[in-house]
């Protein structure tokens, strides 16, 4: 009989959260599965636990959370010999793994897609002894993205991020950054450098509109130092899907990258509070298999 693990965080989705639960768990045995219930409690738990269930060779994890549990759960799979495959059923904010797989926002209906037989295999990150899924940021405005509240995110979704960062861009200094990537160097100034693998960060979908899940590429934007009128057009072209064509944006895809500077420089991985500068960056093309919509 195969095997299913959902991983739950109960903080997620409100009171909702155990009623998907129950809901996903039908779902999963009408589908021939033997379920497990696994809940965080804390941090890294769900990483723990998509350990077990890869060491213990179970055919399927399912993620019900946020983008900071997929993110754990998704650690769990580093150096493993057997991956399972993998089910998100988003209940955070942002949601920009499932977004970026058409997954749909709706948990309900996410629920009802484990029943898929249509799966997808995505490229994953790999930040210095991390995965990622979806985006890497540097600098100030990464670091502050991490304290966007919860209220906040609950109330203007995207939008919080981008008016958290307009307000960083306008009002703290550029970092002196060293970027590497394959066989060429970028040393300059910058407020906010990201390393993206899929469309969609911060819930902005037309972010990189030639990016796919499974490209095998980062896709690098170094933002250069802006004025405030800049600031206004940078973010015009974000929303329109046109910001690697910014005047004061470098773009670049690549394979490897290193990020180093001689200043203490914050960063931001999936939405979670990533490590101190440096970083080495680089892909693992096609590593994981996502269960994603049946296509009609």
């Amino acid at each position: 009989m195969r095997q299913a693990m959902i991983i739950i965080n109960p903080s997620s989705g409100k009171e909702e959260a155990g009623e998907y639960v129950r809901y996903a768990e039908r779902v999963l045995a009408d589908q021939g599965y033997l379920v497990t219930i696994k809940e965080t409690a804390k941090e890294l738990d769900a990483t723990r636990y998509c350990i077990t269930a890869c060491e213990e060779c179970y055919d399927l994890v399912v993620s019900i959370g946020g983008d900071g549990t997929l993110h754990e759960t998704i650690n769990g799979l580093m150096n493993q010999k057997q991956h399972p495959k993998l089910g998100v059923v988003p209940l955070g904010t942002i949601n920009d793994f499932a977004r970026a797989l058409q997954i749909p926002l709706n948990p309900e209906i996410a629920i009802q897609t484990l029943a898929s037989s249509n799966v997808k295999t995505v490229d994953i990150g790999c930040l210095n002894d991390r995965l990622f899924g979806n985006v890497v940021a540097v600098g100030s405005i990464a670091g502050s993205l991490s304290s966007v509240s919860i209220e906040e995110k609950t109330k203007l979704g995207s939008l919080a991020y981008l008016k958290e960062g307009l307000k960083q861009l306008t009002s703290t200094s550029p970092h002196p950054l060293v970027i590497h990537y394959d066989e060429k160097t970028w040393q300059g100034d910058s407020p906010l450098f990201l390393a993206v693998l899929t469309n969609s960060v911060g819930g902005f979908e037309n972010l990189i509109p030639d990016a796919a899940v499974d490209d095998g590429l980062l896709h690098c934007f170094i933002i250069q130092d802006l004025s405030i009128l800049n600031t206004i057009t940078a973010s015009i072209s974000l929303l329109l899907g046109s910001l690697k064509d910014h005047k004061d944006v470098v773009y670049f895809t690549a394979q490897n990258v290193t990020v180093s500077s001689p200043e203490a420089v914050r960063t931001n991985v999936d939405g979670e509070e990533g490590p101190i500068l440096p970083i080495t960056l680089s892909v693992l093309p096609r590593h994981i298999q996502v269960i994603v919509p049946e296509v009609d």
